[in-house]
């Protein structure tokens, strides 16, 4: 238990009386209390919160609600922020090339002209961090001044967010922020209801439902809430959005507590007039800011480049100051002692070679200058600019959404023009993820297509008349479906295709919302739902209105309200999800919607003709580039539910692996389910992606798909993508069940290309098996292949003896496609090739699914679709449409990259040409370390007189106009067999040989 694991240690304590605080400081605690208080931090296992009780929980070294993200204050910004600039390689040599300039005996000029231009950089930087700063800490007090309502002695009382403790009561009015990590006690609406917007939290603008405990939803008076004692245990802080594990104790019963019963800080109340709630997680200790760690920093390959070059540049300035200091020795041994009447030497000069040694140092401040110290900072106002035309891009709108193109960091502008593998989502991404039922198998019956008088299929366009759905008052008048025979079949009442369309109405986590009779609108938590629950309104099953205990149907003109006994959560494990329902004749049953691959597993034997039947069904649909999902329905004994709903309570209040628990309760009940039929959905492919992809595969940018979509649904929208083509020489499809299957899959296509090839090319027969892993290989093959591998084979080919085989083999491929896959399967392959090839990877999504595989690539692009934002806000670049990713990346990427590099070669080019002089001064002036410029010359000559033409350079300069680059492909590149990588390299840029200047 947690008091066992605590010291209990008073922190001060407050109280309020009429507006009024007074302040308790016990006495200092010991260092060895403190120490314990430490400990008992890092120990935390378990928290326990007790309502309306500060004394008790102020003996747990809980957070308070004051956050803080800030790095600096009044008096650590100079000291802290001069120690993370001087950590730089660069800042630092300078100011030990200042302290040399102190020193007489060595120095050839005056300290000011290495302290201005260093000073200029460090105020300027420092400005720029302190400007930043200074806005996190007027959005701290801006956030920690609010105003919430807090539950003291007897009365609701005005308090600021930072004042607000652990175990206080808040009350939340409608449109109000959430002001910490709340347990929903009770709420103006019926059954302790209430509504969140999520959009601050996950990006999500459907609302969420939440709801209290039963036991505390009707504590609705101050009073009764005041008298209110109960005592939460649960999970320590963390960072899962998603969970919450926990229980209430009160009244000696105890009560489960999860995710659903919880209002986390950042949500927004909406359509609810008031709630009340329990704080749990406070301050830096909520899910929000759990969340808001560190974003990982993602280096460039020009900034490597940079480090090295300048590095590379310090080693020769070294090299010129020896030879200087060489020359210096020898020049006074042989001809500097004859003028030693008029020019003697002093005592720090007594010899030749201590002559040189002190000269070497000179030179060393004479020839600084050959180190850029303005180039870091030159750097980032590019970047910031380049960033800027991204977001000012016209061509990069959407005005349908009314979103702009943004660059989420400044960092990565460059590497946009050097990727060469794209990893992309498909729903949302590549399709428009807003869906319409299309079709649909029944008891082996199929429905959606439309038939003439010979029996053959009619293709379904604009003009097709859609069927009339007239007889149903409540249906939705957008909705379109040109199969009257299922109308017919529901009006006629066949009981399959009733059951069908009520399971559709039952089975889902849609909120209603009735403005005004008749006219509903729902608020689903993805599309796909949407349009299922629409369909079943349309077709006679109308959703109407929900509670936490029940569902009401408008089932073909009457009203049916069902008994909700249990709801099966979808997760990404399970694809599947269920509800155990009581119908009003007093029958229990449970209906299940999910994979088809797991639905089929967990059939009964009975069903195996419906199956296949069905089988051959999704098949169909998929091929035509449908999602689909399989129903079905079980019958449940009563005496058989009451003893298994007992053990779902056990496992609900278990604080430790309560998932695992619910999981096997969940599959146990979930076995022999009768078929009743699949659903098929539509999901459109965005304007201008085949073009889009077409391009990139022009600039030689491979580009594979990623999807947790069947096999079928996704070869068939990667025909539609042009990235599958029936000319292409052969589609490798790897399925296998087993590791030496998939091994044996692999190998055999892998064999299959290297052999053609080489038989395509005489000359090469003779060279090695390792040959075939060279990237020259890659580029000779002149046959176009492609890969198709399901998520549970790739599983076995992402093992380390495998994983090899299956990258070399992908890379030999024009078109790769992995479907059935998991979120962490997407950033495992990402991973894969990053590791493995060195190549730049960019990886484009629009959902939560996807976050793992953007934040794993180099570069990380999310689309704003119907998923929500989760993607958008892991991202480094986001727009709206997936077509904006070849002006990303041809236009801007390009342009980017080589203004940069043109600008680091000019910006090279002129501080050697200015520094050399010097060294070659030096040969007539017998070594003696003299300037041949005047100082200020030297102090301004990279920070005013240079600087405007380099940076206009690297700003504004085109080798291709944007239309031209948007028109010609690598058709040229192609044409000359080019086939040189050289060309990703700065040192490449400026030889015109190379492919770099046509590339994209």
């Amino acid at each position: 238990m947690l008091g066992c694991l605590y010291v209990h240690c008073r922190s001060e304590t407050t109280s309020q009386d009429k507006g009024l605080r007074k302040v308790t400081r016990p006495p200092a605690p010991s260092p060895r209390s403190c120490a314990s208080r430490l400990c008992s931090v890092l120990a935390e296992k378990e928290r326990r919160v007790k309502a309306n009780d500060r004394e008790h929980n102020d003996r747990f070294p809980y957070a308070d609600n004051r956050i803080k993200t800030s790095k600096y204050n009044a008096f650590t910004f100079l000291p802290v922020n001069l120690f993370e600039q001087f950590q730089r390689v660069a800042n630092a040599y300078f100011v030990i090339l200042l302290i040399l300039q102190l020193i007489p005996e060595i120095s050839s000029l005056s300290w000011f002209t290495t302290i201005v231009p260093l000073g200029l950089v460090l105020a300027i930087t420092a400005v720029k961090d302190a400007t930043d700063d200074y806005f996190r800490h007027r959005s701290d007090q801006q956030v920690n001044n609010r105003q919430s309502q807090v539950l003291i002695r007897g009365s609701v009382q005005n308090e600021k967010w930072m004042n607000v403790r652990v175990g206080d009561i808040i009350k939340l009015e409608n449109n109000q922020f959430v002001a910490a990590d709340l347990l929903l006690l009770c709420s103006s609406e019926p059954y302790g209801l209430c509504y969140v917007e999520t959009a601050d939290l996950d990006g999500e603008t459907n609302l969420k439902v939440r709801q209290a405990p039963n036991v505390t939803s009707d504590l609705g008076d101050v009073s009764r809430l005041t008298d209110f004692d109960g005592e939460v245990i649960c999970e320590p802080p963390n960072n899962k959005l998603d969970k919450f594990t926990g229980t209430l104790h009160w009244r000696d019963n105890e009560y489960s507590l999860d995710n659903e019963k919880m209002l986390l800080r950042g949500c927004v109340l909406r359509n609810t007039e008031w709630c009340f709630g329990m704080v749990i997680f406070a301050g830096l200790q909520t899910k929000l800011m759990q969340n808001c760690g560190k974003t990982k920093f993602k280096r460039t390959s020009l900034d490597k480049l940079m480090n090295t070059l300048v590095l590379w540049i310090f080693a020769f300035l070294v090299c010129m100051g020896v030879i200087l200091a060489i020359g210096n020795s020898i020049w006074e041994s042989w001809i500097g002692r004859r003028f030693e009447v008029f020019l003697p030497w002093g005592e720090s000069r007594s010899s030749a070679v201590l002559s040189g040694f002190l000269t070497f140092w000179s030179y060393v401040i004479i020839l600084n200058t050959v180190v850029p110290i303005s180039l870091y900072v030159s750097v980032e106002v590019l970047r910031l600019s380049h960033s800027l035309f991204i977001n000012w891009d016209q061509k990069m709108f959407c005005g349908r959404t009314d979103t702009p193109a943004e660059a989420r960091t400044t960092t990565l502008n460059e590497e946009l023009g050097q990727v060469e593998f794209i990893f992309s989502d498909k729903t949302g991404t590549l399709t428009q993820n807003i869906m319409a039922f299309s079709k649909c198998s029944i008891d082996g019956q199929t429905y959606g297509d439309i038939y003439d008088e010979f029996d053959q299929r009619v293709e379904i366009t604009e003009k097709t008349a859609c069927v009339d759905f007239s007889f149903n008052p409540l249906c939705d008048r957008g909705f379109k479906f040109h199969d009257s025979s299922l109308v017919e079949a529901t009006k006629r009442e066949d009981p399959a295709v009733q059951e069908f369309f009520r399971l559709l109405a039952l089975c889902h986590t849609v909120m209603p919302e009735e403005k005004s009779e008749g006219d509903l609108v729902y608020q689903a938590q993805s599309p796909d739902e949407g349009a299922l629950v629409t369909a079943a309104r349309n077709f006679g099953f109308v959703f109407r209105a929900r509670t936490p205990e029940t569902v009401t149907l408008w089932e073909m003109g009457r009203a049916v309200t069902y008994q909700l006994l249990a709801i099966l959560d979808f997760n990404n494990v399970r694809k599947r999800m269920s509800v155990i329902v009581k119908n009003p004749e007093g029958h229990i049953k449970l209906y299940c919607k999910g994979a088809d691959t797991l639905i089929f597993d967990r059939l009964d034997p009975s069903c195996s003709r419906l199956m296949n039947e069905t089988s051959e069904h999704l098949s169909e649909f998929a091929g035509e580039g449908l999602r689909t999902l399989a129903l079905a329905c079980k019958d449940i004994d009563e005496e058989y539910y009451e003893a298994w709903a007992e053990r779902l309570r056990c496992g609900s209040t278990a604080i430790e692996d309560r998932e695992e628990q619910l999981a096997v309760l969940y599959e146990e009940i979930e076995q022999g389910m009768k078929l009743l039929g699949a659903t098929a959905i539509e999901d459109k492919l965005q304007e201008g992606v085949p073009e889009t992809i077409a391009r990139l595969n022009l600039a030689d940018i491979k580009i594979w798909v990623l999807t947790g979509d069947k096999l079928e649904t996704a070869m068939n929208i990667g025909y539609s993508c042009n990235m599958l083509r029936d000319d292409m020489n052969e589609v490798f499809v790897v399925s296998g069940q087993t590791r030496l299957e998939v091994q044996q899959q692999l190998r055999s296509a892998k064999e299959h290309i290297v052999g053609l090839s080489r038989v395509s090319s005489p000359g090469d027969i003779e060279k090695s098996d390792a040959f075939a892993d060279d990237s020259v290989f890659e580029e000779a093959i002149i046959a176009e292949y492609a890969l198709v591998i399901n998520g549970h084979s790739l599983a076995h080919a992402l093992e380390p003896q495998l994983e090899h085989i299956l990258l070399d083999l992908a890379c030999l491929c024009k078109t790769v496609i992995c479907c059935r896959v998991t979120p962490l399967q997407k950033a495992q392959v990402v991973e894969l090739v990053r590791r493995h090839r060195g190549a730049v990877t960019l990886a484009v999504g629009d959902g939560a699914n996807d976050v793992s595989m953007i934040k794993t690539a180099h570069i990380g692009v999310g689309i704003s679709g119907q998923e929500g934002m989760q993607a958008v806000l892991a991202s480094d670049y986001s727009f709206a449409q997936f077509r904006c990713l070849q002006r990303l990346l041809l236009v801007h990427g390009r342009w980017s990259y080589f203004r940069m590099c043109n600008f680091l070669g000019y910006f090279f080019y002129k501080n050697f040409a200015f520094t050399l002089v010097h060294f070659w001064y030096g040969f007539f002036c017998g070594f003696s370390a003299q300037t041949v410029y005047d100082q200020w010359f030297i102090t301004l000559f990279n920070i005013v007189y240079t600087s405007l033409p380099v940076l206009a350079m690297g700003l504004f300069d085109q080798t291709l106009s944007k239309s031209y680059r948007t028109s010609v492909t690598r058709t040229v590149c192609a044409t000359r067999a080019c086939t040189n990588r050289a060309s990703r390299t700065f040192s490449s840029t400026s030889a015109g040989s190379s492919c770099a200047p046509c590339r994209g």
